[in-house]
């Protein structure tokens, strides 16, 4: 059989191993590889199907409002969303005051047997839990309204962080509060730019509300210390005061629409809270004030 005479100069490829050459004279050339795009987790089929329905709920809500709130539409729409979702969280609310009124009233039973079993801690683990079960609660009963909101402040992060909502334009992205863009966090407008005075003012309010919110929950829902306890000693309070401030510091790295929504949540939870506490005090022997 004739074997095909090669070409100067024309690329070739070996059929086994597909290894381009070129023969003849000139020097070798490759083809570029290809790159596999980065995993996008809003492209997941049931992500994009929430998210889409999402930003249909919050479009429709925000055309009801535009006639009274105008530009600030989609802002208005986020507030009663907010308040939507803290209402139907009410009943959690008071499972979580009860929780505490009786983390409360199992104070000194635990602190009993922190002194019985110091020198045992799989002891006193089991003897603890075995309290909390007989009582029919949980050391992390109260948690559950935070985990229900996060997912909450992840669809509203992701509505005004992409320009695009399965496969059409964001429109949201279109609307401001006060000129200040729903789509822009405090951080990226001081990092990247454009410089945008709306924003700066905004977000001053919604920090130092958060900031005032934070510092009256400090004060007045200050935990009861507990005597030979590693939660009473000085650092450990003086971190768990610093966490109260801490939705501060995230709503600067998350959009505006999503910095709305916390400012709003956060000034709920203390007047929910001020109300529930008078409903179910704490005894005497927990309160801060009584110390």
């Amino acid at each position: 059989m004739r074997q095909a005479t090669p070409v100067p100069g024309r690329r070739e490829s070996c059929a086994p191993c597909d290894r381009p050459f070129v023969t003849g004279t000139g020097s070798p050339t490759f083809p570029t590889p290809r790159t596999d795009t980065s995993l996008d987790i809003y492209a997941f089929p049931p992500i994009a199907a929430i998210l889409d329905a999402a930003y249909g709920a919050l479009t429709v809500l925000s055309a009801a409002l535009e006639p009274v709130a105008g530009t600030a539409a989609a802002a208005a729409a986020v507030i009663l969303v907010t308040l939507l979702i803290r209402t139907l969280l009410i009943p959690v609310g008071v499972s979580q005051a009860r929780a505490e009124q009786t983390r409360a009233r199992l104070a000194p039973k635990l602190r009993d047997l922190q002194k019985r079993h110091k020198k045992n801690p799989e002891r006193l683990q089991r003897e603890t839990m075995q309290l909390y079960k007989d009582e029919n609660t949980s050391p992390f009963a109260g948690c559950l309204p935070v985990l229900l909101q996060a997912p909450v402040v992840g669809i509203l992060y992701s509505l005004f962080l992409h320009t695009e909502i399965a496969g059409h334009a964001n429109e949201l992205l279109t609307h401001d509060l006060f000129g200040a863009s729903l789509g822009t966090s405090l951080v990226h407008t001081l990092v990247a730019g454009p410089f945008s005075l709306p924003t700066l003012l905004v977000y001053a309010v919604l920090v130092t509300i958060m900031i005032g919110v934070a510092e009256i929950t400090r004060r007045v829902f200050r935990p009861a210390p507990v005597d030979d306890s590693p939660l009473s000693s000085p650092g450990m309070l003086r971190m768990m005061s610093a966490l109260h401030y801490l939705t501060a510091v995230f709503a600067v790295f998350v959009p505006l629409a999503a910095s709305l929504y916390l400012t709003v949540t956060v000034a709920w939870t203390l007047v929910q809270r001020v109300l529930l506490r008078r409903r179910y005090p704490l005894p005497d022997s927990a309160s801060p004030t009584a110390r």
